[in-house]
Formats: structure tokens, sequence, C-alpha cells
């Protein structure tokens, strides 16, 4: 059966990291696992683990970067929720079929070596959904 599976990750856009993974160790009670940075991206992450749930967060690393946009147009918040799906590119064109907009085509290898594409906001009351489905 096609769909999205559990939420894989939640991405929250943060002015200043260092601060925000602070506030979130406190508040999750756990220590950021991993902080790595995405130049073609412009974007600074690190990443909660919280018994199976995942938390991702960004700082922009340059001006121009989506998360630098993302946070001037509306401020530090929720910027995507990541689902994990079985097969992405039946999953893709289940989503197309049901009238949604996709931002790619195809699926594109993304963080921790999944395929991944986003759902435009505009096909889901605003928010940025990505897909993710592991290659192992």
């Amino acid at each position: 059966m096609l769909g999205l599976e559990k939420i894989e990750h939640i991405g929250i856009a943060v002015k200043n990291l260092e601060e925000s993974n602070l506030l979130f160790e406190k508040i999750l009670n756990t220590k950021c696992y991993k902080i790595e940075e995405v130049e073609s991206e412009g974007v600074k992450t690190s990443f909660f683990q919280n018994g199976p749930n995942k938390m991702e967060l960004l700082q922009a690393t340059r001006a121009d970067s989506p998360i630098a946009k993302f946070i001037e147009k509306k401020g530090e918040g929720i910027h995507h929720i990541a689902f994990s799906v079985k097969n992405i590119r039946e999953e893709m064109q289940r989503l197309k079929a049901e009238g949604c907009l996709l931002l790619n085509d195809e699926p594109k290898v993304g963080a921790d070596n999944k395929l991944v594409c986003f759902i435009h906001p505009k096909s889901a009351n605003g928010v940025l959904i990505e897909l993710c489905q592991d290659t192992n």
C-alpha cells in the first residue's frame, strides 16, 4: 500500500544554531548528535534524536540561501516535515495524480544517503513536505 509511513524528521529554521542547540538540548533533554554544513544549500544543520523522533535545526550560512529567505519572510520556525516512504517514485506518481505540485520531477540523493523529493507548500496548506526513501 502506498502512502507516507511515518515522520522521518522535522526541520526547523533558526537564526542562531549554537543558541538553538542549547535551547533544544534543554527541551529534549538530549545533546545534538551531529552538526553538518551543506555548502551547496548555504546551511549549517544540527540533528537531534529523541526516542524514535528526529529533528533538524537549520541555520543559513549565506544571505541567499533558502533558509535565510524563509526566516526573512516567515521568521524562525518549522521549515519542513519529512516523511518516510517505501517507494518514492510510486509515491510521487500517486501524489501527482492527486493534484500535488512536486518541486522535483525525479528524486535526488539527500542527507543520510536517502532519496528525497519535496511537495510544494502550495499543495500542502503552506507546509513544505519532504519525502524520504532509504537506499539501503
